[in-house]
């Protein structure tokens, strides 16, 4: 017999006896679990009184033990998985075989095929579905899963090749317990349901590890979670395979050969400038250097640079992080991304000192990075001493071969864009080679600005975008709408994505 005293063990599994329901359990405090090999009733001082009451009704009477409260809430939380895999089973017999059946939609489908990701205890429905979710997103090169709760029912999404697709519908109950699984495991507050909450978790598949960035937000139906898939540095691409023309690549190499100087690559978010900066970073990268970076959060993981997370909780914004990398001597620093005018004069600062720096802006060519550095309080010929090189990029989503169709176009498009009324353009259809979404992967694009003596001379004068955009068209800067222009004739894109990318009128 095991005395009533306090004891510690966090590795202690739920368990379920005939005869007592889990839900009662749960709701009284007192929970099962063996200790010893042997099966004991436990509880924590803090509900001692509910739990006690509770195993005077037991017909029998196990050891009774109070765990301490760590070890209590972790026991809790898998009696309340438990609990919700319970309640899902329920569901399932009254009826989702149809979703089960249509092959799009089959998550049991994807497991039969990933087991590596499910572990002995990890057999029950909810923990199931969610494993399948992650497995599901990783298989079709999703980067962020959606779980979204409307009036009468709830759907998944997943952002490929940077457009969100539906997975599935769910019933709002069962969205409820798959919040409730994603909560436990990233260690968020299951019971707080009115604020938003942000965690991170980790999932392992085919022998990887994946991190995963989980954010909850409550609205008007119930809380919606975003999660966001973090590659590792292994699947980070090499320069040449990022799909820049390999005349901008010759360009980019040649700036990366400099010791000091800012390198900024410019975009709408999801334009893959994070790759793009890690890609340089493997360029460079050499052990008689120090490379430092300061991100939000860090997306790529790496085993040879030193990488901070912002936390602004504890005030580790990017520029007090900044200012304690100068002090570390280091070579080259990237800044995951020019936020204010303290972040955007540290870093003019290190360049001008010595140091490679690799950041990021919000805009959408090269000549406004010009002008929104301006507006930040950078002199005109601090920008031109300090800058080397702007990239301003997107990510086109590419036409899969199998199932691409000619295409006729609009007669007042083809005015309004410059395109030839006859010109040969393809649309999208969809087959099971891309997932029926008629496009396969995405190509990089890009624009690069290089900092030479005829727009150092420019900006003596003006930092107005309109005028050196109209300078840097008339020196043969080919633009972001030229290459939009050029993929969409040679049938590689369509002109609807050609347009949602940014192919300017004529």
């Amino acid at each position: 017999m095991l005395s009533p005293q306090l004891h510690h063990d966090l590795s202690l599994e739920a368990i379920e006896v005939e005869g007592i329901e889990t839900e009662l359990l749960v709701k009284n405090y007192l929970l099962l679990t063996h200790i010893e090999e042997e099966i004991v009733a436990v509880t924590s001082e803090e509900y001692l009184v509910e739990a006690s009451n509770f195993y005077s009704k037991l017909d029998e009477q196990y050891p009774f033990v109070i765990l301490d409260e760590e070890s209590f809430e972790r026991l809790f939380n898998r009696f309340l998985e438990l609990r919700t895999d319970r309640q899902i089973e329920t569901m399932q017999e009254k009826g989702e075989k149809a979703e089960e059946e249509d092959e799009e939609l089959s998550l049991t489908e994807f497991l039969r095929t990933s087991s590596d990701i499910l572990t002995s205890e990890e057999s029950a429905p909810i923990i199931k579905f969610v494993n399948a979710l992650f497995y599901q997103a990783v298989k079709r090169k999703a980067s962020d899963i959606h779980i979204e709760v409307h009036e009468k029912r709830g759907e998944v999404r997943f952002r490929i090749d940077g457009v969100l697709t539906k997975n599935a519908d769910l019933e709002k109950k069962v969205i409820a317990l798959i919040i409730s699984r994603i909560k436990v495991i990233s260690n968020l507050d299951i019971s707080e349901n009115r604020i938003p909450q942000d965690g991170r978790t980790q999932i392992k598949i085919a022998g990887e590890t994946l991190d995963i960035r989980v954010s909850i937000l409550p609205t008007f139906y119930g809380e919606r979670v975003v999660m966001r898939l973090l590659m590792q540095s292994g699947s980070v691409p090499h320069i040449h395979e990022l799909g820049f023309s390999d005349e901008t690549i010759h360009d980019i190499k040649n700036l990366l050969r400099n010791s000091h100087g800012i390198i900024l690559v410019t975009g709408p978010t999801g334009s893959g400038k994070t790759t793009s900066l890690h890609a340089f970073l493997q360029e460079v990268e050499s052990p008689e250097l120090n490379l430092i970076t300061v991100e939000d959060p860090v997306e790529y993981k790496s085993e040879t640079i030193s990488q901070i997370q912002v936390n602004e909780k504890v005030g580790l914004t990017f520029a007090s992080a900044l200012r304690s990398i100068l002090r570390q001597d280091p070579d080259i620093i990237m800044i995951g991304e020019i936020r204010d005018e303290e972040t955007a004069h540290i870093a003019v600062r290190a360049a001008l000192t010595g140091h490679l720096v690799f950041s990021t802006l919000h805009t959408n060519s090269a000549a406004a990075t010009i002008s929104r550095l301006a507006d930040m309080g950078i002199e005109p010929f601090l920008i031109s001493s300090s800058v080397l090189g702007i990239m301003a990029q997107r990510l086109v989503r590419r036409l899969c071969d199998a199932c691409k169709v000619e295409d006729t176009i609009a007669e007042d498009f083809a005015t309004e864009y410059n395109l030839a009324p006859d010109a040969k353009i393809y649309k999208p259809v969809g087959c099971k080679a891309c997932n029926y979404s008629g496009f396969s992967g995405r190509q990089s694009i890009g624009e690069l600005l290089v900092m030479d003596d005829m727009i150092k001379d420019l900006l003596k004068e003006t930092t107005d975008e309109h005028t050196i955009s109209k300078a840097l068209e008339a020196e043969h800067l080919v633009t972001i709408s030229m290459q939009l222009r050029k993929m969409l004739l040679r049938g590689e894109t369509s002109l609807d994505e050609a347009i949602r990318i940014g192919l300017s009128h004529a």
